[in-house]
Formats: C-alpha cells, sequence, structure tokens
C-alpha cells in the first residue's frame, strides 16, 4: 500500500506477446486511496472474462410476433410481444468510466452492429422496426390470392350499401392489387355521393386545387362511373356546372340526382341534362340556389320522363308549379318545403291545374308550407281530383289556416289515401276529416305544435274519427288536441274494439285529457303497440305522464294500471 500523501500512481507493464495493443488490466491498474473518503481500491473483471462468459438462452415458443387489425383509414400492426420480454425493457445505462494508461493514448473499442440473419424476424416484427412490404407481401398477399374476386366483390357491396361508395371504395382500393381490381367493379358504382371534403368552407381556392378537383371529378367519370344510376352532390360552392356537364356526359343511365345545399346551378346544366341523360326520372334541388329559368325550360322540354321531384319554396315557387302542372303528366312524388325557422310561409298553388296536369300523382308533400288556393284562367272549377294519391302532408310548425273546404278540394277524389299529416293544421275539423271519401286510413297526425288553443276549431267528434278507420289505423297523433274526457273515453273505446292484432302500434297523446279507465281499456286491446305518449296528460296521476318506447315497457304501464 502506498501512503495517502503520495499521488496515485499507474504501472503499466508491456507484455512481449505478439498483440501490442492489449494489456493485463489485472496488472496495469492500481488502487486509488480517496484521502477525504477513505474508499478501499475495488477490483474489476478483465474484459476477456466478460466477453468469453455467455448470457443463458432463453427458449421462446413460437408465436405470431404481430396481429393486423383493420382502422378506419388505415391497418393496424399490434405486437403480441408481452411487457416481460427483454425487446420492450429499455437498456441499462452504464456509467463509463475514463481508463487511461501512462504513456498510451485511450484506446476507445468499437462496437460493430450485428447483421440481422434472414431467419431472424422476431425483432423487426416488433411494433416500431416492423417491415410493412414484407408484412403485406408474406401475409395480406397470400390471404388475397385465395379469396375470390366475387366473394371480395360482395363483401364490399354490404360495405357500400351501409357506408356509400365514396370514400370508401377509393381508400381500399390502394390496398392492394385483388383489392383495387375489386373495387373498380362497375356494380359497386350504381350510387354515388360526393360531399365538398377538399377545402373549408368559406375559403377560396387556388389554381391547382381548382384544377385537382376537376381532374378527379374527370377521373371517376370515365373510370368508374360507366353504370352509374344515382348521384348525389352536396355542399358544392363552385364547379356545380362543371361537374354536372362530366356527370351527364359520362353517365347516360343515370335516373336520379340530387343537389342538396348546392349554389351555382346555372341554365348549362339543365341544358346539359336534358340533352344526354334520356332516363332522368328524379330530381332533388332542396336547399339548392339554381336558376328557375333553367328549370322550366328543362321541364317543357323533358318533363314527360319525371317522376319525382324535390325542391325548396321561393319566391318563384309558382313559376315551377305552373310548368309542373303544364309539362308533367307521369309525375308520381311532388315535395315543396322550406326551413323550420323560416315562420309563415305561403304558397299560391291551383290545385284544380295541378289535378289535371298530374292525374298519377301518389305523394304530396308541403312541409312547413301554407298552400294558399288560387285559380288560373280557362281552368274548371271542379276536377276528378287525385285518384292514385296515397300520401298527403300539409304539416307546418307555425299556424295553418287551412279549411275542411280546402281539404275537400284536394281529397274529394281521393278513395286510396294511407297517410294524412296535418299537424298544425288547427281549423281542421272532425267533421271535415269524418267527410273524406277514404276509408282505409293508415295513419293520422292530427297534433297541434303551439301552445295556444284559441285558434282551435275542433273541441268534439273525435269519436267518429275512430269509429270510421278503427280496422285500419296503424298510427295516431293527437298531441294538445283539447277534446273533452267524455270524447276521449268514447273514442278510445271504439279503437279498442276494431283493433287488429298486430296492426296498431303508435299512439299520441300528449296534452290530451285521456282517463286512466281509457287508458287501460286501449292499452290491454293492444297488443302490438310499442310507442305510446303519455306527456303532460293532466288527467293522469303522477309517475305515467311520459313516453313509453316498446312493449316491455307499456306492457309494465299495464301492470300498474291494473
Amino acid at each position: 500500500m502506498a501512503d495517502a500523501s503520495t499521488s496515485d500512481e499507474f504501472v503499466g507493464q508491456k507484455r512481449s506477446t505478439a498483440a501490442e495493443n492489449t494489456y493485463d488490466i489485472d496488472s496495469s491498474l492500481t488502487t486509488r486511496r480517496n484521502s477525504t473518503a477513505g474508499k478501499r481500491p475495488t477490483k474489476r473483471k478483465s474484459d476477456a472474462a466478460a466477453k468469453n462468459k455467455k448470457k443463458p438462452k432463453i427458449k421462446r415458443t413460437p408465436r405470431p410476433n404481430y396481429t393486423v387489425q383493420h382502422g378506419e383509414d388505415m391497418l393496424l400492426i399490434v405486437s403480441n410481444i408481452s411487457h416481460y420480454d427483454s425487446v420492450w425493457k429499455p437498456r441499462k445505462k452504464r456509467c463509463k468510466r475514463k481508463r487511461t494508461l501512462r504513456g498510451k493514448p485511450r484506446v476507445i473499442p468499437t462496437k460493430r452492429r450485428k447483421t440481422p440473419s434472414k431467419g431472424n424476424t422476431e425483432e423487426e416484427t416488433v411494433l416500431g422496426t416492423t417491415n410493412l412490404e414484407q408484412v403485406h407481401s408474406d401475409t395480406f398477399d397470400k390471404w388475397g390470392q385465395g379469396l375470390p374476386l366475387e366473394i371480395l366483390v360482395k363483401i364490399f357491396q354490404m360495405a357500400v350499401h351501409q357506408d356509400g361508395a365514396v370514400p370508401f371504395l377509393c381508400r381500399v382500393g390502394r390496398v392492394c392489387r385483388l383489392w383495387n381490381g375489386a373495387a373498380s367493379s362497375p356494380t359497386l358504382w350504381h350510387s354515388v355521393s360526393v360531399s365538398y371534403c377538399w377545402i373549408e368552407p368559406g375559403k377560396s381556392q387556388l389554381p391547382k386545387t381548382e384544377e385537382k378537383i376537376k381532374n378527379t371529378i374527370s377521373w371517376l367519370a370515365q373510370n368508374r362511373l360507366c353504370q352509374l344510376r344515382e348521384f348525389s352532390l352536396c355542399h358544392w360552392k363552385k364547379h356545380v356546372d362543371y361537374v354536372i356537364q362530366v356527370i351527364s356526359e359520362s353517365c347516360p343511365l343515370i335516373h336520379s340526382l340530387k343537389l342538396s345545399y348546392c349554389t351555382g346551378v346555372t341554365d348549362t346544366a339543365f341544358q346539359s341534362l336534358g340533352t344526354n341523360c334520356q332516363s332522368l326520372e328524379n330530381m332533388n334541388l332542396q336547399h339548392t340556389e339554381f336558376q328557375v329559368d333553367g328549370l322550366v325550360s328543362f321541364l317543357e322540354s323533358h318533363g314527360s320522363q319525371l317522376r319525382k321531384i324535390f325542391f325548396t319554396h321561393s319566391t318563384k315557387s309558382d313559376k315551377l308549379l305552373n310548368a309542373l302542372s303544364r309539362c308533367c303528366p307521369e309525375l308520381r312524388l311532388l315535395e315543396i318545403n322550406t326551413k323550420l325557422d323560416s315562420g309563415y310561409c305561403q304558397l299560391p298553388i291551383c290545385i284544380q291545374a295541378l289535378q289535371l296536369g298530374c292525374p298519377r300523382l301518389q305523394i304530396l308533400r308541403l312541409m312547413n308550407v301554407t298552400p294558399i288556393p288560387k285559380m288560373i284562367r280557362n281552368t274548371p272549377a271542379s276536377t276528378s281530383g287525385f285518384p292514385m294519391l296515397e300520401e298527403l302532408c300539409i304539416a307546418t310548425s307555425s299556424h295553418s289556416f287551412m279549411t275542411d273546404q280546402d281539404l275537400s278540394n284536394i281529397l274529394h277524389g281521393s278513395r286510396n289515401l294511407r297517410v294524412l299529416d296535418l299537424r298544425g293544421c288547427s281549423r281542421i275539423t272532425a267533421a271535415g276529416l269524418y267527410a273524406l271519401p277514404c276509408e282505409e286510413l293508415e295513419c293520422l297526425y292530427w297534433g297541434l305544435y303551439f301552445s295556444s288553443n284559441t285558434m282551435v276549431a275542433s273541441k268534439k267528434g273525435i269519436h267518429m274519427l275512430t269509429q270510421k278507420w278503427n280496422r285500419t289505423l296503424r298510427e295516431l297523433d293527437l298531441t294538445n288536441q283539447p277534446f273533452s274526457e267524455e270524447d276521449m273515453e268514447i273514442a278510445i273505446g271504439y279503437l279498442a274494439q276494431g283493433i287488429v292484432a298486430d296492426s296498431f302500434h303508435s299512439l299520441n297523446l300528449t296534452g290530451t285529457k285521456i282517463t286512466v279507465p281509457a287508458l287501460r281499456l286501449l292499452v290491454g286491446q293492444s297488443p302490438a303497440l310499442d310507442y305510446l305518449n303519455l306527456s303532460s296528460c293532466r288527467h293522469l296521476p303522477r309517475g305515467f305522464k311520459r313516453v313509453y318506447r316498446g312493449r316491455d315497457d307499456i306492457h309494465q304501464l299495464l301492470y300498474k294500471l291494473d
């Protein structure tokens, strides 16, 4: 042992062997004494002994190192290696002490990188170092090559039916060649809906973005949409004319066109549709700004091929109605709507002209629009009505001034009426409904969705309606109708007597004067009833005034009533 006052001394002995650059650690490293701490010198094992000592091999059972899961837009590769394996354990940081030799420069040993062997794929497939090309070639291609193309097309067809063709088919077509071939099948592109997804609404477009949009639409029309039947365009503010022109030129078999919340539809688009789409039967232009003169010109030239048309009320709606009355003899469905927050909205309409021009009309919907009768010259005052009409909807969220006479002018020839929606029509009476010629009404919606009852004209006679349609009614809505307790009990009695098993399934009595005996009789005679609304019924005890959904919930109500 050297004295504590003496400095540390390193002794190196050069060996006479052939390896001149190696040194004996046991003889070269000397002890070091710390005067302040008084620590004893430590001994270290030689590097050669550490290298020669091999770690014991851990035998692991063969298992797949990853699992492929399908996400919404990508394929997720999840590792199956547990957190107890050494692969996931971070390497311990070892403190490296400087080692110097007297008179010799410090030699830093270099670590050689191990080249992975061909058979060692365990560490390559671990999350973070996964070789995706090898995964695709080894797993996905084998599965894809063994799957028949027809089965894959059937799978894609179910997904398209649920989520739509775009962007689903565009994404799965980039997986592999087999999926691309299946996604290119024309049978999957019969119905396509394209929304505005390139840039945010309200922002201006760069020239490159506009060119990209046009090129995408042109490529889809030429390579995918040759057998297109139904096409929808939603929330487009620009290039609407270009899209319609390209689609009409490349898709002659299209029979349904929907433009929802679009702007900038000019006369050019309607001319292209009339020239190229001879099979076009359905047009939906709700909440879309278009040139009315262009649509009128299209109706005058090709209105005979239309079967269904939808549009939103505007200042020129009467002009469109006149064109429909003159040029669309095969029209089956007519729907005119407006926004719920637009308030009181009047629509001047000549019912007699529409009955003469569209005798095959089956569905007439005036949603949140109040029709105002008007007369046109050379139009007879009485017609045969709508003999094929099955559904009439004049529902509104505000007051409607439609009277019994107005309703009779529309339905005096409609013996096959099945659905009658008069929500908000406070001036219609029970006597007026009883005089209608339809004998097999299935759905009657006569609710009043406003608080004031001062304008309600019908306050008695509800029993006449249930007596007339007790065997055919399936749904009934009497929200806030001010009929008395006696009228409600008699009406429910007639309804319970004529109910056919598995027919009557929906009843809305919100705000009515229904009583417990009448309710017990109705629920007991309605085995198929699965919706019952008793909200705000003041003549019922507490705990009963709520909405009941499902047969089990209604059976519990019957148990409480008994």
